[in-house]
């Protein structure tokens, strides 16, 4: 006898599945997230520059900058991922402590970490990333450079005039980004 599992069972089975595959956190005090997202980050920036030195001069002359650590999972059709981050303005040195979440849909099946570090050249565009958070919808594939302006941030994407990003993967450094239905917004029990 054959039994039939209706979809909805599917997609119940997949969300518990990518809920178990989730990193188990422990309750952690604010102080000591913070702490842990500020070294992660400067593990990444180090991480980076060793894969990308150029990317050092970028983010010294940029007015900001933002690094995020990402976790996702796929199992079937739905997948989705979580990160957190720290944007810094380069003149005053204010961080600002961020989160990240991402939903996908789609056949698949898999567990990725990857590391993002964003630049920005104007303070209006740093701005705009930590006070109204930045929201992909679809699928970008970015040029690897901006109306000629590659010298200092080759191996980064240009996703808008003036805004960089590095994406960092096990294999090194990312040169095509696929975001699907990613936000980014500030971390309200951090800032």
């Amino acid at each position: 006898m054959t039994t039939h599992v209706p979809g909805g069972r599917w997609l119940a089975a997949a969300i518990v599945c990518l809920m178990a595959w989730q990193p188990a956190h422990a309750a952690k005090s604010p102080d000591e997230e913070r702490a842990e997202i500020r070294e992660t980050s400067a593990k990444v920036l180090e991480r980076l520059y060793e894969i990308e030195p150029g990317a050092r001069e970028a983010i010294a002359e940029a007015a900001g900058y933002a690094v995020f650590s990402n976790f996702g999972t796929k199992i079937l059709v739905v997948g989705g991922g979580a990160g957190k981050g720290l944007a810094v303005d380069r003149k005053t040195g204010a961080a600002t402590f961020m989160k990240m979440v991402e939903l996908q849909t789609g056949l698949g099946f898999g567990v990725k970490k990857f590391q993002l570090v964003w630049v920005f050249a104007t303070k209006s565009a740093l701005d705009g990333f930590v006070d109204s958070g930045w929201e992909f919808g679809g699928q970008v594939t970015a040029a690897a450079q901006y109306e000629g302006e590659g010298a200092a941030t080759q191996g980064a994407l240009s996703v808008s005039p003036g805004v960089w990003l590095y994406q960092l993967t096990e294999d090194g450094l990312a040169l095509e980004l696929t975001v699907k239905g990613t936000k980014y917004y500030r971390d309200d029990d951090l800032n």
